[in-house]
C-alpha cells in the first residue's frame, strides 16, 4: 500500500484540516510514493522503537516529532538524531494528534476506559452527567487508571451533576468548561487558581495517562487494510517514587 494511500485513509478517518492551528500532524516523514507493508502504531517515538523497526516501514504516531521548524540536522540532540535514524533505514512518519483527539481518543477514552456510556462532545470537551459525589469520582479515575495517587484542585463542591473531559493538556480549555469538575491530563499553576474562582474542581489524569490508549483506539480501524500493524507501547517519561 503506498504512503499517500494510508495517509489519504487515515485522513478520511480523522481529518488533518480538523488539527488545532499550533499543532503538526500530518505526513512529516516520507515519501509518497513509497510501498508500504508494516506500520507501527505508538504515542511517541523514541530510540526503541526505531532500532527494533524494520525498515521501509511506517510509524504513525500521536505526538507529532516535529513542532518547531528544524534549522539543521546535523546536531545530537532531540528530535534530530532520531529523525536521522529514521531516514537511515527510509522509515516515514505520518501523526495525528489534535485532529484524533478531537475524532475519536477524547471519546474513546470517556467510553472505554472510564467507562460512561452517556456523554456528550463539544469540540475538544467531553460532557458527562454524573451523580457522584467528588470523592467517588476521584476512586472512579484511579482504578480504571490503575494508579495509586490523584492530583487534584478541590472547589468545595462535594456533590457533581456535570463532569467535563479532555485527554492532554486541556487546561487552556477551563475558562469554557461549564461543568462542576474538569478532568484532563495535566494543569498548569495558573490555571488551577482559575479553576477554583470559577468554582471548577479539577483531576489530573497524567498526560501519559490520559493518552496512552492512542494505538488501541487506532488499530482497530487498520484491520481491513493489506498491512500488518503492530503497536509498540511508548515509555512514560515521568516515574513517581
Amino acid at each position: 500500500m503506498k504512503l499517500n494511500e494510508i495517509y489519504a485513509f487515515l485522513d478520511t478517518l480523522s481529518p488533518f484540516e480538523k488539527q488545532a492551528s499550533w499543532d503538526n500532524s500530518g505526513l512529516l516523514l516520507g515519501n509518497e510514493q513509497d510501498e508500504i507493508s508494516k506500520v507501527y502504531l505508538s504515542l511517541d517515538i523514541d530510540e526503541n522503537l526505531i532500532k527494533n523497526a524494520e525498515e521501509n516501514s511506517l510509524f504513525i504516531t500521536h505526538h507529532p516529532l516535529i513542532f518547531k521548524p528544524l534549522k539543521n540536522l546535523s546536531g545530537t540532540t532531540y528530535p534530530q538524531f532520531l529523525i536521522k535514524e529514521m531516514v537511515k533505514k527510509n522509515i516515514a512518519l505520518i501523526s495525528l494528534h489534535t485532529n484524533y483527539d478531537l475524532s475519536h481518543l477524547n471519546r474513546y477514552f470517556v467510553k472505554e476506559i472510564l467507562g460512561f456510556e452517556d456523554f456528550w462532545q463539544e469540540e475538544f470537551l467531553i460532557y458527562v452527567k454524573v451523580d457522584l459525589s467528588f470523592g467517588e469520582l476521584c476512586e472512579r479515575v484511579r482504578k480504571r487508571l490503575n494508579l495509586s495517587q490523584l492530583k487534584i484542585s478541590f472547589s468545595g463542591r462535594e456533590k457533581l451533576e456535570k463532569i467535563a473531559i479532555c485527554t492532554g493538556s486541556g487546561g487552556d480549555l477551563i475558562s469554557s468548561v461549564r461543568a462542576d469538575c474538569f478532568l484532563s491530563g495535566d494543569f498548569k499553576y495558573h490555571q488551577a487558581l482559575e479553576a477554583l474562582s470559577n468554582g471548577l474542581s479539577l483531576i489530573e489524569l497524567g498526560h501519559y495517562e490520559s493518552e496512552c490508549y492512542f494505538a488501541e483506539s487506532l488499530v482497530k480501524h487498520l484491520q481491513n487494510l493489506p498491512l500488518k500493524v503492530i503497536m509498540s507501547v511508548s515509555k512514560n517519561p515521568f516515574q513517581y517514587f
